[in-house]
């Protein structure tokens, strides 16, 4: 008996690949599924396009809106004197609105698509990949106010580094690619995590650079160390400030915080598709 448990366990460690053989399988799954990934992004634009009176102009307005709030709140009633506050802050608010949107839809990727995966035979990674894809959409549309402010409101900040947009965004595509991954992975057998994403969102947000910028941390870094070392662990710190000089100061990124982030992301992507893959066969019993 004992001897045969021993084979079983052996034939299920040679059937199961290893990581290097899961990530080559994962990417030839991804690219043979292209058609089916682009159409579940023009479903998923066309959905949310068609829930709301105004369509996809709320890609464009839900940033300024959000912009507006923090604009009456800081600048108005707390009285900040930055100069050029609105553009200031929609540096931040742009990119967050993409990644904790994408996170968000991620979290119930896989719980909300019970039926298809019981029914279909299909790599399930492809739904977090759409849902992120989809992302890069609605930051598209959010880059139109952003310019219209520019060129109309703020043309002294319009500078040549703007080109380098794409650049920032690509590092924050991979950190999201990653966090997306993972999160609809672990809601499928821990659906606290939808119920705390919101709240863990939030509080993430303002512990990074977006109300205010690094020059005003030195005061923190001095009566408050530790929460200090927990804000220079925070990748968006990089990526807001990032940001941050490409549009409103024209000048270059932090290309060594910048490329520590995508190193990092790079690294948590890997575990992150190793993870949805082992958890991936158990995704239709637990529903």
């Amino acid at each position: 008996m004992a001897s045969q448990t021993d084979a079983v366990r052996a034939t299920y460690r040679m059937a199961r690949p290893g990581p290097l053989a899961t990530l080559k399988g994962t990417v030839r799954d991804v690219l043979s599924r292209r058609r089916l990934i682009q159409y579940l992004v023009r479903a998923d634009l066309k959905k949310h396009g068609s829930d709301t009176l105004l369509g996809n102009v709320w890609w464009i307005l839900d940033p300024l809106l959000t912009m507006l709030v923090y604009v009456i709140l800081i600048a108005i009633i707390l009285r900040s004197n930055r100069e050029a506050y609105p553009l200031f802050i929609f540096c931040a608010i742009l990119p967050w609105k993409w990644f904790s949107s994408t996170i968000g839809a991620a979290v119930t990727g896989i719980t909300t698509r019970e039926l298809i995966i019981k029914q279909v035979n299909f790599p399930k990674i492809v739904l977090p990949i759409a849902i992120t894809a989809g992302g890069v959409v609605s930051f598209a549309f959010g880059l139109v106010p952003l310019l219209a402010m520019l060129v109309f409101i703020y043309p002294s900040h319009v500078s040549g580094w703007l080109l380098a947009l794409p650049i920032v965004a690509a590092v924050q595509f991979v950190l999201t690619l990653a966090l997306s991954i993972l999160a609809s992975a672990l809601t499928v057998f821990y659906r606290d995590i939808g119920n705390l994403a919101g709240h863990l969102l939030r509080l993430w947000f303002y512990l990074s650079p977006a109300l205010y910028g690094t020059d005003q941390l030195d005061k923190i870094a001095k009566e408050n160390p530790s929460l200090f070392s927990i804000y220079e662990l925070n990748p968006f710190a990089a990526i807001f400030e990032s940001y941050r000089n490409l549009i409103y100061y024209g000048q270059a990124p932090t290309w060594n915080l910048l490329g520590l982030v995508l190193l990092e992301s790079l690294v948590l992507l890997v575990v992150a598709v190793l993870v949805f893959r082992r958890l991936e066969p158990s995704f239709a019993k637990i529903l």
